[in-house]
């Protein structure tokens, strides 16, 4: 298996990885598929993808988008000021084709997508996305990340969607008064997250997953 980064001539297997994963999933509103002209704005100089090969065949990739400044900016969801919504880039659309699933190939490209990031003309300061309610093993990954949870908003028509974000100057944030709350309350969640706490993890409570909840120390 080798990892690198992708370019306008790979978008035939990119879009073929994607609708494989589309495919195989239960529940299709967990993952936001790009159109193809999304992923050529993407290719053409607005972020990176970058891609696993395994025997020279693609099997999943990792996309970055530098997402035009608009009224659905994912910074104005939390709270950034006008002046700093240019320093955000999202992390896109991830696809593992179901067969090389379990081998951390989400993280592995996420490491490869940053470094390829740094060597950009431009440097930025957040790293945001959008993660559905109870898609578990896309959590697990920001939070590996050491991304939080901090908006919970309705996007893309009216599904919900977590709001998370990384500030790659802030490389050891501080928390207190953790709390938990259920996977499935939204409602608390909410509330939790409009009294100034932000999701950071998961606890297991009572053999099921919870989310936990703590206030960022400045």
């Amino acid at each position: 298996m080798y990892m690198k980064r992708l370019y306008l001539k790979d978008l035939e297997e990119i879009e073929r990885v994607q609708q494989t994963v589309l495919e195989s999933l239960p529940e299709k509103n967990t993952l936001q598929p790009l159109s193809t002209e999304e992923f050529l704005f993407i290719l053409n100089d607005h972020g990176l993808i970058a891609g696993a090969f395994v025997e020279g065949e693609l099997v999943a990739f990792r996309a970055l988008l530098v997402p035009e400044v608009d009224d659905e900016h994912l910074g104005l969801d939390i709270g950034l000021p006008q002046d700093e919504l240019g320093n955000m880039v999202y992390q896109e659309i991830s696809a593992v084709i179901p067969d090389y699933r379990g081998n951390r190939l989400q993280q592995k490209l996420a490491e490869v997508v940053m470094k390829e990031l740094a060597k950009l003309e431009k440097k930025f300061r957040y790293v945001a996305c959008t993660v559905a309610p109870m898609n578990i093993p896309s959590l697990k990954d920001k939070f590996t990340q050491h991304m939080h949870i901090a908006a919970l908003k309705t996007k893309y028509d009216g599904l919900e969607r977590y709001i998370l974000v990384k500030d790659l100057e802030q490389h050891h944030a501080d928390y207190g008064n953790h709390v938990t709350a259920g996977i499935d309350d939204l409602k608390r969640q909410k509330e939790l997250l409009g009294e100034g706490y932000v999701g950071i993890g998961f606890q297991m409570v009572k053999g099921f997953h919870a989310l936990q909840f703590a206030k960022p120390l400045s």
